[in-house]
């Protein structure tokens, strides 16, 4: 009985108890869920409402755009991290949900428990989730929102740039650019003339005197000072050619920073008189802007097409184009802050609509063609920069640059042409659009020139030597440079730093793959771990190649092995933690590995063949590195054994490289497996008639008197029979070194020629009588005698090569 109230006691809690947790565990998701939904929704909803009425109206000025802007940015922002809303108890609830099995097929039933736990656990997380979805609607519409802004201004920017201002070459729209002048020097005598007897100008006199002379000191001297330590760089500059051109680099650097902190004082020096109001802080203000525009472009024509060396210059150009180039440098970034300066002073203030758009377009018409002029001259240095060299002399490294040189000489030229007709047309905006960047680019690009010149200096200084400066690290900084001139290159044709701001958010919050985002964050953790991972494995080796494995017995096979075995570990392990480490997860890659596992079982079986053959050849090691083998008609020095192949390098000095599979199934000769001895099979042929163990004993000293002859066990002597035209004997001995094999040869032979020269013991060679069957068919009359055939000795005779020589010689036949 008692067992019986215990069931039901037991089968009660079970159906109660998911019952009341379900209802906490509802309570503490809804509060989280509260605390988490911190946005103000409703405050939202009548600001997304407002901002879509004024898109719609098209009401805004360009600058209350920018400014909605942000605030739709903000909100955004709080949307985004409100979808991280409960997480981590969204993941606890759905892994418990999976947990449960799937559910039931129709027809099927489950427990009453399991169900009533399923769906408790399914409205915790419909409550979880709420907040994270609401999150989403939110940031979905305010995306919505900022691309329609975006939108806007890109059609705004689009009807500026092809807007047909009055033409500039006619006369009647003069005056109204006389007059802007005119205004803008009238407001600026008006603004000096009233401020110039002001008292703060008496007050602040020292120190704006100082300011003044510190800042035409820095503006006029600071060159001078630069030459004089060039001058010293070039003094010193045998000791290392690298570090003399990173030191002139910095030199002139500080050349173009000096006059640049005196501009700073001059511009002090005037806010501290306090001469001038709002149009003229305009004008000093261009003209500060306008003198760095001059020294930065004189820096940077310096570096590009340099005076003297150092640097070493980008373009191969004579030296009066170079001079021509720097001058045209110079002059572009002039008349760049001259039509700034236009742009800034012919407003709505000054002139009527009408009047400020003529006024703009003529004073603007000069300076655009003067800058189309000096482009188009521009880009005919760069093209003749590739037609002075000989194509001959081109190397492959060049042909880039040369194709990069091209394309800018001759799209620089096009804009120079379109550019000025533009303008002539009245498409103002449109010519400055087109020719300006395209003279900022082009300078862009050559400070991302210099920029790589300095990383390739920096590392040849670093390194010691010249040559590793094209190495893989100063290409890989090269690039990192050229990436991230992207987003200035950007900027420069008219793109906003709030789309740029918008991309790279974009970017850094990743690319989904699947349950899995990737981000630049991610990448740079994979890329950190991975290398450190990397530079511990080869440190491993060098210490394990140089310090631990010298002082044991293994040979130098079992070392390689062993060294080459570690690393294929650290680099595997290497990249298995940098992918954990950088959350990336691989599970989702199960089922295309699987699906392409039977494409590269039959694709790449070659190769997995040579990889695991590789592999066998490190672990059973029948042959090594230093190891001399045959393998088929190829002999030589094993120098390599990778996972793929093997190289090795034959006696001609060639190397051969052979899949690891030829190895492991093909039949390899190993001469030094083991140990280096081998032996030695001397054959030696001697004359009929000659005392047979004479010849055997002078043999058996030469080769035990051979350096190279081990004489445990003794060298051998047999007499191997008797040939066509000598009786053979053959030496054979073992070698300390079988690598000596042919020297060791070399050295026996010369012994047993001198050993039988002084013995009167004669070599025979091959002895054969010529006759001919009809020699009166030859021209030159009959012959003497008949020639016969001679009946050949029982012994041959041993002759000379000379007698052998003389009997064939002999006059058979009369002339």
């Amino acid at each position: 009985m008692i067992r019986y109230i215990l069931t039901c006691l037991t089968l009660c809690l079970a159906i109660v108890s998911p019952q009341l947790s379900s209802h906490v565990y509802a309570q503490e998701a809804l509060s989280e869920a509260q605390n988490a939904n911190a946005a103000d929704y409703s405050g939202w909803e009548q600001f997304a409402a407002e901002t879509q009425g004024k898109l719609d109206r098209n009401e805004l000025s360009d600058n209350e755009l920018e400014a909605l802007r942000q605030r739709l940015v903000s909100w955004r922002e709080q949307f985004q991290t409100a979808q991280s809303a409960n997480e981590d108890r969204v993941a606890t609830l759905r892994s418990q949900i999976d947990a449960l099995g799937p559910e039931p097929e129709e027809g099927q039933e489950e427990p009453a428990q399991i169900t009533a736990r399923r769906t408790a656990l399914e409205d915790q997380l419909n409550t979880a989730l709420a907040p994270s979805r609401q999150a989403e609607e939110a940031y979905a519409r305010a995306n919505g929102l900022i691309s329609k802004l975006d939108r806007l201004v890109r059609q705004r920017q689009a009807d500026q740039i092809l807007r047909l201002d009055p033409s500039p070459v006619n006369p009647a729209n003069w005056p109204a650019a006389a007059q802007a002048v005119s205004k803008v020097g009238a407001a600026v005598s008006r603004e000096v003339s009233g401020r110039f007897s002001s008292a703060k100008l008496l007050d602040n006199l020292p120190l704006i005197l100082v300011y003044l002379g510190v800042g035409f000191v820095l503006l006029l001297r600071s060159s001078r000072w630069i030459e004089h330590g060039m001058s010293v760089l070039r003094a010193r500059r045998k000791e290392s050619r690298a570090r003399f051109r990173v030191g002139a680099f910095l030199a002139s650097l500080l050349g173009m920073i000096l006059p640049f902190i005196g501009i700073v004082f001059l511009i002090l020096a005037f806010n501290r008189a306090s001469l001038t109001g709002l149009i003229g802080n305009k004008v000093i203000d261009i003209l500060a802007t306008s003198v760095a525009y001059f020294l930065t472009a004189r820096w940077l024509s310096r570096q590009v097409f340099p005076v003297v060396y150092p640097p070493r210059p980008i373009f191969d150009v004579s030296d009066t184009q170079a001079k021509e180039a720097r001058f045209y440098t110079v002059m572009l970034a002039i008349l760049i802050a001259a039509n700034s300066a236009v742009g800034a002073l012919i407003h709505e203030n000054l002139l009527a609509n009408g009047q400020s758009f003529a006024a703009q377009a003529v004073l603007s018409l000069p300076i655009t063609a003067l800058a189309g002029l000096m482009l188009f001259r521009f880009g005919q240095i760069l093209i003749s920069s590739i037609k002075d060299k000989d194509e001959e002399e081109e190397t492959q490294s060049e042909a880039p640059s040369k194709l990069i040189s091209r394309f800018l000489g001759r799209g620089a030229m096009a804009v120079a042409i379109a550019g000025p007709v533009l303008a002539a047309i009245g498409y103002t905006e449109a010519a400055n659009t087109l020719v300006f960047p395209t003279v900022m680019t082009l300078a862009l690009l050559g400070l991302v020139a210099i920029l790589q010149r300095l990383a390739r200096d920096i590392y040849a200084m670093f390194a010691g030597d010249e040559a590793v400066a094209t190495g893989l690290i100063p290409v890989l900084v090269g690039f990192v440079l050229a990436l991230l001139a992207m987003p200035v290159l950007a900027l420069i044709w008219g793109v906003r730093p709030a789309e740029l701001w918008d991309t790279w958010a974009l970017i850094s919050n990743g690319i989904q793959f699947g349950e899995t985002r990737i981000s630049p964050s991610d990448f740079l953790t994979f890329a950190v771990v991975f290398g450190l991972g990397y530079g511990l494995t080869r440190l491993l080796q060098g210490t394990l190649k140089t310090q631990v494995l010298p002082r044991t017995k293994l040979d130098a096979g079992g070392r390689n092995a062993v060294v080459a075995g570690t690393g294929y570990v650290g680099i595997f392990l290497a990249a298995l933690i940098a992918i954990t480490s950088a959350g990336i997860d691989l599970s989702s890659l199960a089922i295309v590995a699987g699906a392409l596992s039977v494409g590269i079982g039959f694709g790449l079986q070659n190769i997995v063949s040579n990889f695991v053959s590789g592999i066998i050849l490190l672990i059973e090691r029948p042959i090594g590195e230093g190891d001399w083998i045959e393998v088929g008609p190829t002999m030589g020095v094993v120098k390599n054994i990778s996972v793929r192949s093997t190289r090795i390098e034959t006696f001609d000095r060639t190397d051969v490289i052979v899949p690891n599979a030829d190895l492991v199934s093909g039949t390899v000769t190993n001469w030094t497996k083991g140990n280096l001895n081998g032996r030695l099979i001397l054959p030696v042929g001697v004359a009929y008639g000659t005392d047979t163990r004479k010849v055997e004993q002078i043999l058996r000293e030469v080769a035990e008197a051979a350096p190279g002859v081990i004489i445990n066990p003794p060298p051998a002597v047999f007499f191997m029979g008797f040939g066509a035209d000598s009786m053979d004997f053959e030496i054979r001995a073992i070698l300390r070194d079988v690598n000596f094999i042919l020297s060791t040869k070399s050295d026996l032979n010369h012994e047993i020629a001198r050993r039988f020269e002084e013995e009167g013991i004669e070599i025979p060679f091959a002895q054969r009588d010529v006759w001919l069957r009809n020699p009166e068919t030859l021209p030159g009359g009959k012959p003497k005698r008949k020639v016969q055939q001679p009946k050949p000795p029982t012994t041959p005779p041993a002759v000379s090569r000379e007698t052998a020589r003389g009997s064939l010689d002999e006059g058979d036949f009369d002339d």
